[in-house]
């Protein structure tokens, strides 16, 4: 069988991203979470953890683990770091995604990046782009409520980011998680365009 064919999801923050995978999952579909697998890969993979260590300083490994927030405050206040410190993340969790999409026997899969538009080496990855919107009152109510953040806290993060104009762009299909329309009629609509090529 050939390779799956990869749907890249993106979208910012409060956007929806996780629940869209989700019910692509139920569906049957499976997805792979960037965000959350990065995370994990600083406790399981031993040659990332040596190159973070390296470049934000040993004391950020406490008794063989990452201390994130000795992490989060060093690479907060410098972007040289923050840089060097992806150029070492973004390809460990290439190479697991690699791995994982070896061992799905599907036709369809998800990758969920919120930064896939932001880098052409992740981009290039996906044979689709789906951006996943919400108006931007629900995505700050959304956050706010899921990080206990907040408002300026929020429309921070949100300024930092792409806007959806910017992404719509380059992506191929949109979902829109307006608490009003259900998800799954548009995700069906647009699996039935995918499972037809």
């Amino acid at each position: 069988m050939s390779r799956p064919v990869i749907i890249g999801c993106t979208g910012g923050i409060g956007s929806g991203k996780t629940n869209v995978v989700r019910t692509f999952e139920s569906l049957g579909i499976p997805g792979y979470d960037c965000d959350t697998r990065a995370k994990e890969l600083y406790d399981e993979d031993a040659e990332l953890l040596a190159e973070v260590a390296r470049i934000a300083g040993d004391d950020v490994i406490v008794e063989g683990r990452l201390d994130r927030s000795r992490l989060a405050a060093r690479i907060f206040s410098d972007r040289d770091m923050l840089s060097a410190l992806e150029s070492v993340v973004h390809p460990a969790v290439i190479r697991d995604f690699s791995r994982w999409l070896q061992e799905q026997n599907t036709k369809l899969v998800i990758f969920e990046s919120a930064i896939l538009l932001d880098k052409p080496y992740l981009r290039e990855i996906a044979d689709f782009l789906l951006l996943v919107t919400a108006p931007r009152e629900v995505r700050i109510a959304r956050v706010m409520a899921r990080d206990g953040l907040s408002r300026e806290a929020v429309e921070g993060r949100m300024a930092h980011q792409m806007s959806d104009e910017q992404r719509s762009r380059m992506a191929d299909y949109t979902i829109e998680t307006n608490d009003r329309d259900a998800i799954l009629p548009q995700l069906l609509s647009i699996i039935q365009k995918w499972q037809q090529i």
